[in-house]
């Protein structure tokens, strides 16, 4: 399955059935095999993972590791992107795959399980929400905006409020969708790949600036490594939080 049109099939049939997988459990508070890990989270990645080895794809998911490395295309998978959320049932938590090639990110769908909203993007061709074509967001005053956050903001800050929704992937397409007016992760070290590239992808195809905070690259295939996304409307503003997040790590260290 190497066509586009294959594979977006193919991710929207996964993700239709993790969504059902997950709608079915009655108990979403249960402990996974590694802290912080939710048996929900095992509960999605299982059949999901093994959809897309089936279907001839190698596979990096933040639950079971890497699969098939040597295979051309590799799926970034987070089953439920935004756990917590689910195990609470808070209703912003999505299933988040990229695929990748020798290039880089080819196809992506992110899919939210509670209101079906979905983001998708292919290289060269576009962004989606819903199915429909998305533009790049108009940059407005930073001192206005709403900005996403991951973990715990500066005291003094350059926007007006901060949102923490606590599912990446969901709130980095926000940002590319023009509702949120940028995002920035507070935590140390929190993300991994699986946990952005979904997002990645739409951003990239709509131009919309997105980087780590210490200029390391975000697409890679490393399950140990992380990394701290920053994304806004225009590059101006994404060098405005970069250089506050760089120096909110240095008067906490």
């Amino acid at each position: 399955m190497s066509t586009l049109d294959g594979l977006q099939d193919l991710l929207r049939a996964v993700t239709r059935t993790a969504i059902a997988t997950l709608a079915e459990s009655n108990d979403r508070r249960g402990d996974g095999d590694r802290e912080g890990q939710y048996a929900l989270d095992l509960l999605v990645d299982g059949p999901l993972v093994q959809s897309l080895l089936d279907a001839g794809l190698g596979v990096l998911s933040e639950e079971a590791g890497v699969l098939e490395a040597d295979r051309e295309l590799i799926a970034i998978v987070d089953p439920v992107d935004g756990s917590t959320n689910a195990s609470r049932r808070i209703p912003w938590f999505a299933t988040s795959i990229a695929i990748v090639d020798d290039e880089g990110p080819l196809i992506s769908l992110v899919e939210n399980h509670v209101t079906g909203e979905r983001f998708e993007a292919l290289r060269g061709g576009g962004a989606f929400h819903n199915g429909v074509p998305m533009t790049a967001p108009v940059a407005g005053d930073l001192s206005l905006g709403v900005v996403g956050v991951n973990g715990v903001p500066p005291a003094v800050r350059p926007w007006a409020q901060f949102r923490t929704l606590g599912a990446s992937a969901l709130d980095i397409n926000y940002v590319a969708a023009g509702a949120l007016d940028a995002y920035i992760d507070f935590a140390e070290e929190a993300h991994g790949v699986w946990d952005y590239l979904g997002a990645f992808l739409v951003c990239q195809e709509l131009g919309v600036p997105i980087a780590d905070a210490f200029g390391r690259e975000l697409v890679h295939r490393d399950h140990t490594v992380r990394r701290t996304p920053v994304v806004a409307h225009d590059n101006a503003t994404l060098e405005q939080l970069v250089e506050l997040r760089q120096a909110d790590t240095s008067a906490r260290s």
